[in-house]
């Protein structure tokens, strides 16, 4: 019997992550090794990425909202390795109910609140530099624990306790420590909370989480790609492999690739073209979930999707 090696067994299961989750983890993986990386020749890019909550630095370096939840401290990994085995954990089943897109707006809402609720309390303080990933995790385990309350949770030496106890416990030792000093971002992370909570609100009203990071999707799809396709090119193996990859990695409708559609598309496709093509890969997902689990297994954003989708191809 055939065993696969350890760095294909990784491979594999990165690999088998839904795409957000996917994405998320693999740009906060390459951001902690470039920390190391510039910090063996004393560059530190925790000056350049780290959010400080101050009006000032909100106004004219709005990036570091973004930035600051993809940094997380060289003296302490396990900042970076718990979070990332949180959102992982919890953040995988949230994904696959909710969609890639809906998924996206909770983990940077929820990221952006954080943030901004760390702007309005610093006013009445100190402002100190913010980096992690946590207070956007702690929307994804809001929004877990919304989606599954009674999923029974193991934690070292407690029994099993369900997920709205476990979400709701941890949220209240920030609360209780937020006086306790130290170099943790307690309003960031009930921020994050907040953020998610209220997203995941918004769902539950028939709100669509999802508009935001399609519009970016389809940004990205119709300009973007080509103006980053040379650089990806340099890494392909052939012509028709350097279309494919740039065209279909930022999928993230977790549906299957035409791989054959693909590699006969050329760098002079229209934009209609390819706004189509992630439409029948939004639909083809859809149409796969329905075969495999039936129609009420759709959330509704699904649902929604599909009658628009087919409406737009019956015209």
């Amino acid at each position: 019997m055939a065993y696969d090696s350890f760095g294909s067994s990784v491979k594999r299961g990165f690999f088998a992550m839904p795409p957000a989750i996917r994405a998320i983890i693999g740009i906060n993986a390459a951001v902690f090794l470039a920390q190391i990386v510039f910090s063996v020749v004393g560059v530190s890019l925790v000056q350049w990425f780290a959010f400080i909550p101050e009006p000032t630095t909100l106004l004219t370096q709005p990036w570091r909202l973004i930035t600051y939840m993809f940094t997380h401290s060289l003296f302490n990994p396990f900042h970076f390795i718990f979070n990332m085995l949180w959102l992982w954990w919890m953040g995988r089943p949230v994904e696959e109910t909710i969609g890639s897109h809906s998924f996206l707006t909770v983990y940077f809402g929820a990221g952006l609140v954080g943030a901004l609720l760390d702007v309005i309390v610093s006013t009445f303080g100190v402002a100190n530099p913010v980096i992690g990933a946590s207070g956007a995790v702690y929307g994804v385990m809001v929004a877990f624990a919304m989606l599954y309350p009674r999923t029974p949770i193991m934690l070292l030496l407690l029994p099993p306790l369900e997920a709205r106890y476990v979400v709701t416990g941890i949220i209240a030792l920030d609360v209780l420590l937020l006086n306790s000093g130290g170099n943790v971002a307690r309003f960031v992370h009930l921020g994050g909370a907040l953020g998610g909570y209220l997203l995941m609100k918004m769902r539950a009203n028939g709100n669509d989480l999802s508009l935001l990071p399609r519009y970016f999707e389809y940004i990205y799809t119709t300009y973007l790609s080509k103006l980053i396709r040379p650089f990806l090119n340099m890494f392909a193996g052939n012509g028709s492999t350097k279309s494919t990859n740039s065209s279909t990695m930022y999928s993230w409708t977790g549906a299957k690739n035409r791989s054959s559609n693909a590699r006969a598309r050329s760098s002079s496709v229209s934009d209609a073209e390819i706004l189509e093509e992630v439409e029948q890969s939004e639909l083809d997902a859809i149409l796969d979930k329905i075969s495999k689990s039936g129609y009420n297994a759709l959330t509704k954003e699904e649902k929604k999707t599909l009658f628009e989708l087919s409406k737009r191809k019956d015209t």
